[in-house]
């Protein structure tokens, strides 16, 4: 059986290497060079990059830049554009998502006094899809469209704590690849704990003095489709108090979840019975 399985396997990726299309992955290896590149690159800075010539990507970036997704600034240098995220947004769940989560989110922030953000994954990285400002003068906030890797993001933690087992084996093989690391060893406790809580609370992983809290977003299927963090900061004199802001934060979610038709795991084993 285990002969026949790699037999089966090898056949399996001679024919992805005989359906390879050079010209996209070319494209699309620009786009994803450019995505971490907020300053934008050069054709020849592309090219070193890359590992292949200026004559081999030319062609790639006229029709990349014809079509809108990349533009060229001063120097010749080459950026993106915001056409990708627009796309994004313009995507059917997607734009739900956004569209049921932000009134929800301008309540929350109003309430709490603190910014919220919500992310979701996207590969090896969280994107921030919405963003809400808090209500003063002073706060902090997560740029819209912006991405961190999730292994340093308390949404990340969140989202992988409440997937399948299946979604997070693909997930972290995908971030394995793309950052060339193992899973940090204490990763299973970490997401056994998150997932008997149902949210996360701690330090931030980036900011000193900000305390990340995250709730999941769940699909009909009671796996996170996303999450919603609030960076809580303390503030001198009159704050809202953490526990009111976690219970606030969690009814939010409920609220969303509830908007996209999807169901809390303990929900739905309720239900079941």
């Amino acid at each position: 059986m285990a002969g026949k399985r790699t037999a089966k396997a090898a056949v399996t990726n001679e024919k992805t290497l005989n359906y390879a299309t050079p010209a996209l992955e070319k494209g699309l290896d620009v786009l994803e060079l450019l995505a971490h590149q907020p300053a934008g690159l050069t054709k020849s800075q592309m090219a070193r990059e890359l590992n292949r010539t200026v004559s081999e990507i030319f062609r790639m970036l006229l029709c990349l830049e014809r079509r809108g997704y990349i533009a060229q600034l001063a120097e010749d240098r080459y950026s993106l554009t915001l056409k990708l995220f627009k796309l994004v947004q313009e995507h059917p769940p997607t734009e739900r998502l956004i569209v049921d989560a932000l009134p929800v989110m301008h309540r929350l922030a109003h309430e709490t006094l603190q910014s919220c953000h919500m992310g979701v994954l996207e590969g090896s990285r969280v994107a921030i899809l919405a963003q809400v400002n808090a209500p003063s003068n002073l706060g902090f906030y997560v740029k819209l469209g912006s991405t961190v890797d999730l292994m340093e993001a308390a949404s990340g933690y969140v989202i992988l704590a409440h997937q399948s087992e299946e979604q997070r084996e693909r997930t972290l093989a995908e971030w394995s690849r793309e950052t060339g690391k193992k899973p940090p060893r204490d990763l299973a406790v970490h997401l056994s704990r998150i997932q008997k809580t149902g949210y996360e609370k701690r330090a931030s992983y980036l900011v000193k003095g900000v305390i990340d809290i995250s709730y999941p977003i769940f699909d009909e299927r009671g796996s996170a489709v996303g999450a919603l963090t609030i960076p809580y900061i303390q503030y001198n004199g009159t704050a809202t108090p953490v526990t009111q802001v976690i219970d606030s934060l969690k009814k939010a979610t409920a609220e969303i979840t509830a908007a996209l038709g999807g169901e809390a795991p303990g929900q739905k084993t309720a239900k079941g019975r």
